[in-house]
């Protein structure tokens, strides 16, 4: 069964390797024809964004979307927290129908386009309305372009996710949290031998203490202004102590523990297109119900209190 990025659940005596083969298809200001991988045209009102607020790698691209102000621009379907082996499923809409796309499953737009599509249908996907074929899936390019090549339809003051000045740093910044934290807390829960788990609950750890220490002195990862590195890590840190840290077994700390990532996160969700795009509810209906090999009960755990993100947080002081 793949996770909802394409990933496979647990596999008993083996790591958790995840499957990064994407749809590569980008959309662009000024695509080149006959291009490899293909490019599509930039075009305000053709494309649909479908994603789940329960997946965190959805999660970045709808918020990024409304950071930067494309809500009219590109659409926004939003599937279920929960699915079968199959796809994720439009069960959120009346009818159980995408309104726009007019299908149930978001595995129909794939296999418009590609009939024996042969892997996990996964979220973000974006799809190209008039055709109803999915374009790319692409989680890491969609945001990236969404910043760089919708440009000219930002808001007026939409914020510089990618600054020049840092985008080097950024770069490695963003591939260290993808790879130690994102995927790491993925590599806890689906390590299929005791040896496997080990090896990556210390990756995991060694890498949130460096991040611990890093946001000490420093108001978001890479200063005082909010990138799409912070909304990369924002992702996995919201889902941290609802899933991670009991069914993902990553469990040395909790985040409330943390005192500069914990102020920190609170900060983020604080922020105008984050907590509001933030549904714990969702989160833990997928996590618990979907991984049916790590929550055979299918039981959603109660806890914890919500109301602790909205706490004060002080990073003001930071500047």
């Amino acid at each position: 069964m793949a996770d909802e990025t394409g990933g496979s659940y647990v596999e008993q005596g083996k790591s958790f390797d995840r499957d990064m083969n994407y749809i590569p298809d980008r959309i662009v200001r000024e695509p080149v024809e006959g291009s490899d991988p293909p490019q599509w045209p930039v075009e305000p009102g053709r494309y649909r964004l479908v994603a789940a607020k329960a997946c965190p790698w959805a999660n970045r691209a709808i918020i990024v979307r409304q950071l930067l102000g494309l809500e009219d621009v590109i659409s926004l379907g939003l599937a279920g927290p929960t699915h079968d082996q199959r796809s994720w499923t439009f069960d959120l809409d009346e009818g159980d129908v995408d309104p726009v796309l007019g299908i149930e499953r978001l595995q129909q737009a794939y296999f418009e386009r590609y009939p024996d599509y042969p892997r996990g249908i996964t979220v973000p996907a974006i799809v190209d309305v008039p055709t109803g074929q999915v374009v790319t899936n692409d989680f890491p390019w969609i945001t990236h372009d969404l910043f760089f090549e919708w440009t000219e339809h930002h808001r007026a003051d939409a914020p510089d996710l990618w600054p020049a000045e840092v985008r080097d740093e950024m770069e490695e910044v963003m591939q260290r949290v993808f790879t130690e934290v994102n995927n790491g807390v993925y590599r806890c829960g689906f390590a299929g031998t005791q040896e496997a788990y080990d090896e990556a609950y210390d990756r995991l750890w060694t890498a949130m203490d460096w991040l611990e220490d890093r946001l000490a002195d420093r108001r978001y990862l890479m200063g005082s202004t909010i990138t799409e590195a912070d909304i990369r890590l924002f992702t996995t840190l919201a889902r941290f102590d609802a899933v991670y840290h009991g069914h993902f077994k990553c469990n040395r700390q909790k985040l409330t523990e943390l005192p500069h990532l914990w102020g920190y996160a609170r900060d983020l969700f604080q922020q105008p297109g984050f907590g509001e795009n933030t549904d714990f509810a969702q989160i833990k209906a997928h996590y618990y119900v979907v991984h049916t090999d790590v929550n055979p009960s299918g039981i959603v755990p109660q806890g914890p209190d919500e109301s602790v993100w909205l706490t004060p947080h002080d990073r003001e002081r930071l500047g």
